[in-house]
């Protein structure tokens, strides 16, 4: 059972480590599937690769600003 809950507090701390990533990952698949299925799955495609793309470097400059 204490394997369990190792394993589910690195889950936890991983994705409270840094809630901006994860919440901005959030709405960049939310976006992704609403134009996948309204406009096209290729759109939906590119939104998802671009905007996670953006996302991780914004977190990656935001780290780095503050570690200075």
């Amino acid at each position: 059972m204490s394997v369990l809950r190792d394993v589910l507090e690195e889950l936890y701390s991983m994705f409270a480590a840094d809630a901006w990533l994860s919440l901005g990952i959030l709405a960049i698949v939310a976006a992704s599937a609403a134009a996948s299925l309204l406009v096209s799955p290729l759109a939906g495609g590119v939104l998802l690769l671009a905007g996670c793309l953006l996302t991780l470097a914004g977190s990656v400059l935001r780290m780095a600003i503050r570690r200075k």
